[in-house]
């Protein structure tokens, strides 16, 4: 197990310039995972941490020794990629032990790694197949059976969930959060899908535009984003978000939109007649059974089984609601929706950030 460390990275591709000055540490045993959309730099981090890339600037270092001109193969590093990248021609245990055969370790040592991680991973009937024998699935079991046996001071995963169906993905996800509590090996795991984000990770790393927007544990980022597109990136379904304006007055604190007065919390950093965005997420919206609250008419009705999402029009805006359990509400229904002003998020609207 190792820390790692990013001081000021920078990373060009001819003229331009994809990573801008990124720095950050990764505890010692910790599962940090870089989520963002495509194109906003976390595979290309990734890679230069595994030596793949150059670093146009600044340092990485691994357990305090910096790796900027080690090659790749002297980093101890494993990294587990998203097509999988098996040896069509190997065995599974061919496959899982060419890395230490390549290091000349000994017969033994390399027999008692490849059982071991084939035990953990559930790969022991597996291990005379060749890969394309195996399901998607077993062959990315198959690859992080590669990486186990190197025992290697930090695993990299680039979006290795990506090419499964839905329904692997989950129990996959589950697999290598379990891998890690068992094995504790320092991890960095690159995906676009906040969910696998949300699931997997002690901390996330938001990333946009080759910049870091924010760090921070995953309830934290969704409890508290730092601005705007951190907000609308993390969670499912994403943060409703209306444009209007802040106001204060008789001890209250609203914010005007589509006609209608959004209640939110004392913001001792917002100003009144401050134009703001305001940001709800679905689950914080429930349905009023007072005959008070913010008026919507029912576009669409989605039952899932234990939730029901509800799309509403609120003036010219579109507002989804999650609501636990089911509903009687029809399309074309007149509602009433309530929120707690503790649940609302209100953000500037010139630098998209937080208001405290």
């Amino acid at each position: 197990m190792a820390s790692v460390s990013f001081r000021n990275i920078e990373k060009s591709f001819g003229k331009f310039k994809i990573i801008h000055g990124i720095s950050f540490d990764i505890s010692d045993g910790e599962f940090v995972v870089l989520v963002g959309p495509s194109g906003c730099g976390k595979s290309t981090l990734l890679r230069m941490l595994a030596g793949l890339e150059e670093i146009s600037g600044g340092e990485i270092a691994i357990d305090g020794v910096v790796v900027n001109e080690l090659d790749s193969k002297d980093r101890d590093i494993a990294m587990v990629f998203q097509s999988y990248a098996l040896y069509p021609h190997m065995t599974v245990r061919d496959n899982m032990a060419f890395s230490m055969k390549l290091r000349k370790a000994e017969r033994s040592l390399i027999e008692k790694r490849v059982a071991d991680a084939a035990h953990v991973l559930n790969l022991d009937a597996l291990l005379d197949r060749y890969p394309r024998e195996l399901s998607g699935g077993q062959r990315q079991r198959v690859a992080m059976g590669r990486a186990i046996v190197r025992d290697p001071k930090v695993f990299l995963f680039d979006e290795p969930l990506s090419n499964l169906d839905a329904k692997l993905r989950v129990a996959m996800r589950a697999e290598i959060k379990a891998l890690h509590q068992r094995l504790k090996t320092t991890t960095v795991y690159v995906t676009h899908d906040q969910i696998e984000a949300m699931t997997m990770a002690d901390r996330i790393v938001v990333m946009h535009d080759g910049i870091i927007e924010q760090i921070g544990t995953p309830l934290a980022l969704f409890d508290r984003p730092r601005n705007l597109f951190v907000a609308q990136f993390i969670g499912s379904p994403s943060m409703n978000v209306l444009q209007g304006t802040f106001r204060r007055g008789d001890g209250q604190c609203w914010v005007e939109a589509e006609g209608h007065r959004w209640p939110a919390g004392a913001l001792t950093q917002a100003a009144d007649s401050q134009r703001v965005h305001y940001g709800v997420r679905p689950g914080d919206i429930h349905l009023s059974t007072s005959g008070e609250g913010i008026e919507a008419r029912v576009i669409v009705v989605e039952p899932t089984g234990a939730e029901t999402e509800l799309l509403l029009q609120v003036g010219d805006s579109r507002v989804i609601v999650v609501m636990h359990g089911r509903t009687g509400v029809q399309p074309d229904d007149i509602v009433k929706i309530g929120i707690e002003p503790a649940k609302a998020h209100v953000f500037d609207a010139v630098s998209s950030n937080r208001l405290e």
